[in-house]
């Protein structure tokens, strides 16, 4: 089993910066597994940061919503990049899937990998309660998804103000 790291944190805390770095440490040509879509122009500009930052050495692979065979598909080919966990599961919420059987799928997948899996996920429930339905049960799946992989991954750090804390 490669290992597998999760960084979780706020927005903007640094968690893609901080695993952008390890992954470019452990490899020279990382692959970088992406979850968001750009449907607006906003994402698009968030979309088009990151790709800037990250520079032409990373392979992208966008998966949107299957990530247990983006990791098939690349296993074997170096480290693995997930950004990010949050994304995806707000993908997985709008077209009606499991995301409890999907995250166990995932951490399954993640025990049979043989190159690094590094993965970039949110606390989203440090806040507030959300005040609509729909924004509770995403604050309460993402909970569960974190809880979920941070089980699987050998190592969990949280990123506060660009700095690396470890958790596990």
């Amino acid at each position: 089993m490669a290992k597998s790291i999760l960084i979780t944190g706020g927005a903007r805390s640094g968690k893609s910066r901080i695993a952008e770095d390890w992954a470019r440490e452990m490899d020279e040509r990382p692959f970088y597994i992406a979850t968001g879509q750009p449907f607006d122009g906003e994402m698009e500009d968030r979309i088009a940061e990151h790709q800037s930052r990250r520079g032409p050495e990373w392979t992208t692979l966008e998966a949107p919503l299957d990530l247990v065979a983006a990791l098939a598909e690349s296993d074997g080919m170096g480290v693995r990049l997930i950004d990010c966990l949050t994304l995806w599961l707000s993908n997985m919420m709008h077209h009606g899937m499991d995301s409890q059987a999907e995250g166990a799928s995932l951490a399954n997948a993640l025990n049979d990998q043989k190159s690094p899996v590094i993965i970039v996920t949110n606390e989203v429930g440090l806040g507030i309660v959300p005040e609509n339905a729909l924004g509770r049960a995403f604050r309460d799946a993402q909970g569960h998804l974190n809880q979920t992989i941070a089980a699987a991954a050998n190592e969990v750090y949280l990123a506060v103000a660009g700095y690396p804390m470890k958790v596990k």
